[in-house]
């Protein structure tokens, strides 16, 4: 690959993903490192499939030329699609991860774990089984630090593999009460990280525990207005009781707390709905900051999966083939993270337009890999 003068925001790609093993045989005509790092460029303008890479690709040649070499000209669709339906995912998605270290941030605060199908994603005749992954948000961060199949839509297996990977000293992590197990509780506590783990009735004697707890011991309890935007207000009361002797009672490594929070929604319309939701955390927390965790939660849904499906177009996406739908939604990853990584004011929708007319901002994008 070429550097511009006196570039050097390419070197974090390229330690990132330079060991890849080219999947290909060893006469392919282009550079594995130059097809990833276009088929990213692209995604930030916008791409959404390995048809719209090839456009970009030969729309933007002159552009490219001064990062990539290209000696056999722009890479075909297909050679995208081939390169994606057989680089290996478990090697890319390390390489990712190793690339989210550049950005140069500690993560701490909350990470939430929660699973996603690409609905798009499934052989013909067998629309009720598209692809399962499973996603590792860092909430306060704003980045996507991690992804992991879900192996035969085994969701729990999938968070299992993807904590494994991490390193998360510092870090709270949230998940649904699909993932309320001694298990993943247990995976979390030796990667160096606490949990708040949803509790419902799949855990009847740990539900029962925690409303026992709640209803007789006074504990600590905070109350927090929430308007958010849509019409909508939302008042939260959360409480937390430390329970010593916890962990040895359910099981659970570390558990030392069990928490409720009440949530007391109304409409514009007057229409008022109420919800309670308990939890069993490994770190006592206050309860202003527990209604805060519990908030941040639900921005893997909001900033990560929603943004993935509308700005970026993956529930559309038909790619199905090998592990090419696996390793294009790490793709768009990617280019989220970067994109996310930009402070300007605008909405993600008007960056991806403004990314793919303004090289200048396409190339201040790309600095953000630093």
């Amino acid at each position: 690959m070429v550097l511009p003068e006196g570039e050097d925001w390419m070197e974090s790609f390229k330690t990132a993903f330079g060991d890849l093993a080219d999947p290909r045989a060893g006469n392919a005509r282009h550079d594995l490192l130059e097809v990833v790092f276009i088929a990213l460029a692209a995604t930030l303008c916008g791409a959404q499939s390995c048809v719209d890479m090839a456009l970009f690709a030969r729309s933007k040649e002159a552009f490219l030329r001064n990062i990539v070499e290209m000696p056999h000209g722009p890479p075909s669709h297909d050679t995208f699609s081939r390169v994606f339906r057989r680089l290996e995912p478990g090697a890319f998605e390390a390489a990712f991860m190793a690339f989210t270290r550049t950005f140069g941030r500690k993560i701490t605060g909350v990470v939430a774990i929660d699973g996603k199908a690409l609905k798009g994603a499934y052989a013909r005749g067998a629309r009720s089984s598209p692809l399962h992954l499973v996603n590792v948000w860092a909430a306060e961060a704003r980045l996507v630090i991690a992804q992991r199949i879900a192996p035969g839509r085994n969701e729990v297996q999938g968070v299992l593999d993807a904590v494994a990977l991490l390193d998360l000293d510092g870090c709270i992590v949230t998940a649904d009460a699909l993932h309320c197990r001694k298990d993943v509780a247990a995976a979390i506590r030796s990667a160096g990280g606490d949990y708040a783990l949803s509790v419902k009735a799949n855990q009847p004697r740990l539900l029962a525990e925690a409303e026992r707890l709640l209803g007789t011991v006074p504990g600590d309890v905070a109350i927090s207005d929430v308007e958010d935007g849509h019409d909508r207000a939302e008042v939260r009361r959360a409480s937390i009781v430390a329970a010593p002797g916890l962990e040895a009672l359910c099981g659970f490594p570390g558990a030392c707390a069990v928490a409720r929070v009440e949530a007391v929604r109304q409409t514009a319309g007057g229409t008022e709905t109420t919800g309670t939701r308990f939890f069993i955390l490994s770190a006592c927390l206050s309860a202003e900051r527990l209604a805060s965790v519990v908030r941040s939660h639900w921005s893997i849904e909001n900033n990560l999966h929603w943004t993935l499906d509308v700005a970026l177009g993956e529930d559309a996406a038909r790619n199905r083939k090998g592990h090419g739908a696996q390793n294009l939604s790490l793709v768009r990853k990617l280019a989220l993270n970067i994109l996310k990584a930009d402070n300007e004011k605008g909405s993600l929708k008007g960056k991806i337009k403004r990314t793919g007319w303004d090289e200048a901002f396409l190339t201040k994008l790309l600095a953000h890999m630093r």
